[in-house]
C-alpha cells in the first residue's frame, strides 16, 4: 500500500496539487473563520447551509442542491460514472446556541480560538477548499465524488443528515471519507454506539401545602434515578458507559411537579451490550413502584449504531500511509461517534480524519493550530484521489476476522 501511495503522490498532477497546500493553507483557515462566524446550532443550520451552497455553485460543481433535511450536495463528475462513487462529507452544525459569541481570537503561536472553529468549521472549509482546488485544476477523478455538508451531527441531531445522505446515495457509494476539523494524526475506523433514552414521570401535580399531598413527579423520578445509578453497572469489557446527563421538571418551588424527566446516555463499542444496557434500564423502571395517579414512559431520543472497519481494510491502510508518506507520522486508529457511524453500519467502507490539531472542543475556548493545516489538506487530497481510484475493489473487500458491525 505504501508503495502505491508514494507512486500516486509523486505523479506530476498529484505532486502539484499537494504543493498547492503549502501556499494556500491560509485560504482554508480564512474560509473556516468566515464559516465559523455564521451560527449553525443543530436544527438551525440553514444560514450556514446556504453559504455552502453558494460556494459550491460559485466553484462550478455539478448537481448543487439541498435536500429536505437541509444537507447540501454537490458532485465532481468522474471519468467513469458507472464506478461506485466516493462520498466526502463534513457536518454543518455546532453544539453552540445561536446567541453564542462567535468572536475568534488569533494567537501569536498560530492558534485560533473560537466556539466551533474546529468542530466543525475547519472540516467544512476543508471540504469546500478541496472541491475548489480539484475544479480549478481540472482534475477528473476516477469516479464521481459527492461533496456533502450534513446537518444534525451533534447531540440530539442523531446523525439525521448523514442518514439522509446515505439513504439517498448509498447504492452508488464505494467508500466515504468524513472530515472533522480537529484530529490530525488519528483515523477513526470504528463507530462508537450511542443510545439515548428519556424517562418521563407525569401526574396531576398540585400545591405543595395540599393535604393529602398529591404525588410529585420529581420525587418519584429522583428515587428511580438513584435506583438506576445503583443497579446499572456498565461493563469495562467491552468498554461501555452509562450517564444521566439531564434532569428536567417542575413548574415552581411551591408546586408538586406534574412532570419530570431524566435523559440517559448509553455508549458501547459493542451493539449487543448497548441493547442489553437499555433492556436493564427498562427492567429496573418496570419494577419501580409509582404512586397512584403517576405514569411513567420511556422514549428513545437518539440511536447511533456501532460498527467497525477492519484495520486491514485498504481504506484504513491508505489513510495511515498517506500521513506516513506526507508527514512521516504514524497515525493512531481510534473509535468515535461521528458521521462515519452511518455509512460504516450500512457496510460502506468509511473513515473519519482530522485536518489539524487543536483542543477544548465543545467549549467557547475551542481552538485549532494553523501550522499543520497544510499537512491535513495534503492528507485528505491524496486519500481522496487514491480512494476514487479504488472504490470498486474497496467496496468488495472482505476480512472474515474483523469486518462487520460492532
Amino acid at each position: 500500500m505504501r508503495q502505491h501511495i508514494e507512486q500516486v503522490a509523486k505523479s506530476p498532477p498529484t505532486a502539484h496539487l499537494l504543493k498547492i497546500w503549502r501556499e494556500r493553507a491560509d485560504d482554508v483557515v480564512e474560509r473556516a473563520v468566515a464559516l465559523q462566524s455564521i451560527p449553525a446550532p443543530t436544527f438551525a443550520e440553514q444560514d450556514r447551509a446556504e453559504e455552502v451552497s453558494r460556494q459550491f455553485t460559485a466553484i462550478g460543481l455539478a448537481d448543487v442542491e439541498q435536500d429536505a433535511v437541509g444537507n447540501v450536495y454537490a458532485r465532481t463528475p468522474g471519468k467513469d460514472p458507472t464506478r461506485p462513487a466516493l462520498l466526502v462529507s463534513a457536518h454543518l452544525d455546532t453544539v453552540f446556541p445561536k446567541e453564542t459569541d462567535l468572536t475568534t481570537r488569533f494567537e501569536a503561536d498560530g492558534r485560533i480560538i473560537g466556539a466551533g472553529i474546529g468542530d466543525n468549521s475547519l472540516g467544512l472549509a476543508a471540504l469546500i477548499s478541496l472541491a475548489d482546488v480539484l475544479t480549478e485544476h481540472d482534475v477528473t477523478p476516477a469516479c464521481d465524488i459527492w461533496w456533502v455538508a450534513t446537518v444534525g451531527e451533534e447531540g440530539l441531531g442523531v446523525l439525521r443528515g448523514i442518514r439522509a445522505a446515505v439513504d439517498r446515495l448509498g447504492k452508488r457509494l464505494g467508500a466515504s471519507i468524513i472530515l472533522e476539523g480537529i484530529g490530525l494524526g488519528w483515523i477513526y475506523n470504528a463507530a462508537l454506539g450511542v443510545r439515548r433514552l428519556r424517562i418521563t414521570v407525569e401526574g396531576p401535580g398540585g400545591h405543595s401545602w395540599l393535604h393529602p399531598a398529591p404525588p410529585s413527579a420529581i420525587h418519584h423520578l429522583l428515587k428511580l434515578g438513584a435506583a438506576l445509578v445503583d443497579e446499572i453497572i456498565p461493563p469495562e469489557t467491552p468498554r461501555s458507559s452509562f450517564n444521566i446527563g439531564l434532569i428536567d421538571g417542575g413548574t415552581s418551588i411551591n408546586t408538586r411537579a406534574p412532570k419530570a424527566s431524566i435523559s440517559i446516555d448509553l455508549r458501547s463499542v459493542d451493539r449487543a451490550t448497548l441493547t442489553a444496557l437499555e433492556a436493564r434500564i427498562r427492567d429496573v423502571a418496570s419494577r419501580f413502584t409509582l404512586a397512584p395517579g403517576l405514569a411513567l414512559t420511556i422514549d428513545v431520543i437518539g440511536d447511533r449504531p456501532s460498527a467497525r472497519l477492519s484495520s486491514r481494510h485498504p481504506l484504513v491502510r491508505a489513510a495511515q500511509e498517506t500521513l506516513a508518506t506526507l508527514g512521516g507520522l504514524e497515525p493512531s486508529l481510534s473509535i468515535g461517534s461521528t458521521d462515519a457511524n452511518i455509512p460504516l453500519a450500512a457496510g460502506i467502507p468509511s473513515v473519519c480524519i482530522g485536518i489539524t490539531t487543536g483542543g477544548n472542543p465543545h467549549t467557547t475556548s475551542e481552538y485549532i493550530d494553523t501550522q499543520p493545516v497544510s499537512l491535513g489538506m495534503q492528507q485528505v487530497t491524496l486519500l481522496t484521489l487514491v480512494a476514487a481510484q479504488n472504490t470498486v475493489a474497496w467496496s468488495q473487500w472482505l476480512d472474515d476476522e474483523e469486518a462487520g458491525p460492532g
